[in-house]
């Protein structure tokens, strides 16, 4: 186990940057998933996330070759995930492979959000990291949503609808 591993929220950027490669390359197995903005607006965000933790866990199953013994997700039971699992609730801050699998996520969502900054300055992602700022929605209404916007997203919705 590497030291410093915890909640990912509790870690300053530049730690979990640190720590993702580390985890990266001592992990025994690991794998990410994702669901794309169209799929979180046409599916909603449960299901979506849902969707994205499967992917996960396929990518982890077909590099095993058999059924994993426990799987262990951060939150409530998902019983739509289609496998045994364990849920624990505030997992990140209990379990250090939640906290580690929680620790790879981040960072590649972070990572994420800096290209996207790159590629689309006026939102300022690279500040935000996705989330509503000021700054954010003042540009949503001066430039409008990019692909990369939730058209379920309340902002994003009402401004289409206004327009």
């Amino acid at each position: 186990m590497l030291a410093g591993v915890r909640d990912s929220k509790t870690l300053s950027a530049s730690r979990r940057d640190r720590l993702a490669p580390a985890l990266r390359t001592t992990a025994l197995l690991w794998a990410l998933g994702a669901a794309s903005c169209r799929e979180i607006d046409s599916l909603n965000i449960r299901v979506a996330t849902i969707l994205a933790m499967r992917r996960a866990l396929e990518r982890v199953l077909s590099r095993l070759g058999a059924t994993p013994c426990e799987v262990l997700v951060d939150g409530l039971p998902v019983v739509e995930l289609g496998h045994s699992h364990q849920a624990l609730v505030g997992g990140d801050a209990h379990c250090y492979t939640i906290a580690a699998a929680g620790i790879l996520a981040k960072t590649l969502r972070d990572d994420l959000m800096q290209r996207l900054a790159r590629r689309y300055p006026p939102y300022g992602w690279d500040r935000n990291m996705g989330y509503g700022t000021a700054r954010h929605l003042a540009a949503l209404t001066e430039v409008g949503p990019c692909a990369h916007h939730r058209r379920s997203f309340a902002p994003v919705s009402q401004l289409t609808l206004l327009r």
